[in-house]
């Protein structure tokens, strides 16, 4: 199935999503990477309030490239970068906040019981940042530049997003670790 929804997503949005959905994004979505995602945990931790919403987000996992013009920023390159990273982060994340989807490549491990009926997982194919860039159509905003240019929190407008493959869906279905499996099967039958 093909899904086009907008942002901010509900729950009733996610709960249709189904492993291996195509879904299009259209309305706000905010970058996150290493750096972000620690600075939301900690200033959670401290029971401080963020500087913008997390409620219904959508999070892609990327690190642009941006360059300030006379009218604002603009974006260069957006590609996703791997999400692996964020995987420890994630489950605290979704535990405190009401982030609907997370965009990024590479999928993510143990984080599908922390996603269910609360977010899912979109992968965004690896090699897309001049596209990417392209369906980005606003800057918005920027939160913490003083954490640098990639893992600032940069608040973008799109239109039509993707095409973006449901990686892991809001039941617990995850693609990403039926490959882990089905490769470690192989990888056993070979050494047999």
């Amino acid at each position: 199935m093909e899904y086009h929804l907008q942002t901010p997503l509900k729950k009733e949005d996610i709960e249709k999503l189904n492993a291996r959905d195509i879904v299009y994004i259209s309305g706000e979505i905010l970058t996150a990477r290493d750096e972000a995602h620690a600075r939301i945990l900690e200033m959670e931790e401290k029971g401080e309030k963020l500087p913008f919403s997390l409620k219904g987000a959508v999070i892609y996992h990327c690190g642009p490239l941006m360059q300030q013009t006379e009218s604002g920023w603009k974006v260069v390159s957006a590609g996703p970068t791997t999400s692996g990273r964020m995987s420890k982060m994630t489950p605290p994340l979704l535990k405190a906040h009401e982030v609907r989807a997370i965009i990024g490549k590479g999928g993510m491990k143990n984080v599908s019981e922390a996603m269910e009926d609360k977010c899912v997982y979109l992968a965004y194919t690896g090699g897309c940042a001049a596209l990417a860039a392209e369906l980005i159509k606003e800057v918005k905003n920027v939160h913490w530049l003083d954490l640098g240019m990639p893992e600032a929190v940069w608040v973008l407008r799109v239109e039509k997003f993707g095409p973006l493959i449901v990686g892991i869906d809001s039941k617990g279905k995850d693609i990403f670790a039926e490959v882990r499996e089905k490769a470690e099967e192989i990888l056993e039958g070979l050494q047999k």
